[in-house]
């Protein structure tokens, strides 16, 4: 409110405009820009005072409102209590009978409407100074979601899969969830968790029903932003940063070893763009594999793999945004200078059709020779089912200790692609005959043997593209609708609804990542800066024959089979 042009009043209407929300106004700011000095609560008529020399730590609550203000105020309190008993039966019947409900009711009636996304509680203040801040917290607590609202949390036993409860309580057994991983520069790892039931101290064990594993707890921390406040326990209900634990990652369940539960675990989209990335000076060398493993365990959407063939390393994740934030992270905060390249899309392949194929490797060359032979069939799955590796051999015509080699060898022919170097998925493969020597068979010979059956089969079985869709939320202003929707279609999206929110109007929309490269500056520069757009991971499609060809055309990939 301490802002040039602030406007309390016209900043409401344009949420109920742009956001489509139901404002109900709880306060009425005292004065507007710098000589803002306070608020008057509504439903108390109390008036909020602020002192200039302080930061907002002290202020004065009277009955005290302005003489000029106090017509407004009762205005609008009398709007705030319709809109409120509008929300409740039992209120609203009480207010048409000329009863005006009790402060505490309309409090409580609030609290229901608000979680039920009703209304939405407006409060005005000055970040600078702090005014404004202490109402403001009051209703959080008063009127948000509170965890204690919660009674109990349900789990799975790890070793049973039996499904298990806990009372939010601190007397009930430990669990929590970590939720976060943090790389701090004074301490190092910090995990953040989630108490639900309990209670875990400093310098105990913790068991990790996510891992199987016991983890050491060392020290418990409370972060207040910048600070942290060491504390000995931490009770159900309380985020705490523990420092010590070494593989809990985001999502692992800490709970009781001897009550064991894993609680529900967080679910994270597949990479779907991919960058290359090399250090500029031999120094920055050492220190970026360092850097991409710290980045990795914050971010479990980020991934790090190394293109054998090329010898370049290859971060991945869920946007360029995602990406680029990375690379900045690595230069501020590890002082690793980095060159990157264009970003790609994390196109896969599969197969269409069910084929067998042979491979048989054997080498002779004085002494010991090679041999290993085995005939393998793919078997194309459905959209998201990913790959089983099937051992159908009978009668001991391939040792069982070759079969994990043959394994070995299809995963790795998948992992590097047949058609254009993209990883292979949602298929089987089942190996099913071949034959062996009782002296020159050996694991590579296999491994070597299953590649070749592999290509064989997948070259018979009409290999493919398939290609990441992203779920397009566009949110624009109506007038910009028609240009938005046919720039859309000519991405090859495909429009699967539209939904007005206020003066807005939202385009959903299926679109293939291939054709969103920049795309939010195309969008603000359609609409001068007024629409945005929201993207997730959806699934794979298959790529259109006439872009595939495009693509094999101009693919350097040498390993393709024809």
């Amino acid at each position: 409110m301490d802002k040039l042009g602030a406007d309390f009043l016209a900043t409401i209407k344009s949420i109920e405009d742009r956001l489509g929300a139901n404002p109900a106004i709880m306060v009425l700011p005292i004065g507007v820009e710098s000589s803002f000095v306070g608020i008057v609560d509504l439903l108390t008529r109390k008036a909020y005072r602020w002192g200039s020399d302080e930061l907002g730590a002290k202020y004065d609550v009277t009955s005290d409102i302005p003489e000029d203000m106090k017509a407004k105020v009762e205005d609008y309190r009398h709007k705030l209590i319709e809109k409120i008993s509008e929300t409740d039966d039992g209120l609203l019947h009480k207010y048409l009978e000329g009863q005006e409900p009790e402060v505490s009711e309309l409090r409580a009636a609030l609290r229901r409407a608000v979680i039920a996304y009703k209304l939405v509680p407006i409060y005005a203040g000055s970040s600078l100074r702090n005014k404004g801040v202490q109402p403001l917290l009051d209703a959080v607590v008063e009127y948000l979601p509170s965890p204690v609202d919660l009674k109990e949390v349900k789990g799975h036993n790890p070793e049973t899969g039996a499904e298990e409860v806990r009372q939010l309580t601190k007397d009930a057994p430990f669990a929590g969830l970590a939720f976060k991983i943090q790389n701090d520069p004074h301490v190092g790892k910090l995990t953040y968790l989630r108490v639900y039931s309990g209670t875990i101290s400093s310098g105990s064990y913790a068991y990790n029903a996510s891992r199987d594993i016991k983890e050491r707890v060392g020290r418990l921390l409370l972060m207040h932003s910048n600070q942290r406040q060491e504390i000995k326990e931490a009770y159900a209900g309380e985020i705490v940063a523990i420092v010590g634990l070494k593989d809990t990652g985001t999502g692992d369940t800490l709970c009781d070893e001897t009550k064991p539960i894993t609680l529900e675990k967080i679910s994270f989209p597949e990479p779907v763009i991919s960058l290359a990335i090399e250090p500029k000076t031999k120094s920055d060398q050492e220190k970026l594999g360092l850097s991409l493993k710290r980045l990795m365990d914050e971010d479990p959407t980020f991934q790090v793999k190394v293109n054998h063939e090329t010898g370049q390393t290859i971060i991945s994740g869920v946007g360029e945004l995602q990406l680029e934030v990375k690379v900045n992270t690595m230069k501020n905060d590890f002082g690793v200078e980095a060159s990157v390249g264009a970003p790609q899309v994390a196109y896969k392949e599969t197969v269409k059709e069910e084929a067998s194929g042979e491979g048989k490797y054997i080498r002779q060359s004085g002494g010991r020779g090679q041999y290993g032979h085995c005939l393998l069939r793919v078997i194309p799955k459905p959209r998201g089912e990913g790959f089983e590796f099937i051992n159908s051999v009978k009668g001991g015509a391939i040792p069982q200790e070759f079969i994990s080699s043959i394994e070995k060898g299809v995963k790795e022919t998948m992992e590097n692609g047949i058609y254009l170097g993209y990883p292979m998925v949602d298929m089987d493969v089942e190996v099913y005959d071949g034959s062996y020597h009782e002296v020159d068979s050996s694991d590579i010979a296999f491994k070597i043997a299953a590649s070749q059956a592999l290509q064989s089969a997948a070259k018979k079985a009409k290999l493919t593209l398939l290609e990441p869709i992203m779920k397009v939320e566009v949110t624009t202003p109506s007038e910009f609708l028609g240009d938005i929707i046919g720039d859309l279609s000519s991405k090859r999206a495909q429009i699967t609804g539209t939904e007005e929110k206020g003066k807005a109007t939202i385009i959903l929309a299926m679109v293939p990542l291939a054709e969103l490269s920049k795309y939010e500056t195309t969008l603000r520069s359609m609409s001068q800066g007024r629409a945005h757009s929201y993207l997730e991971p959806s699934h794979y499609e298959e790529v259109p024959q006439n872009i595939q060809a495009q693509m094999v055309a101009q693919s350097t990939f040498t390993g393709r089979v024809e």
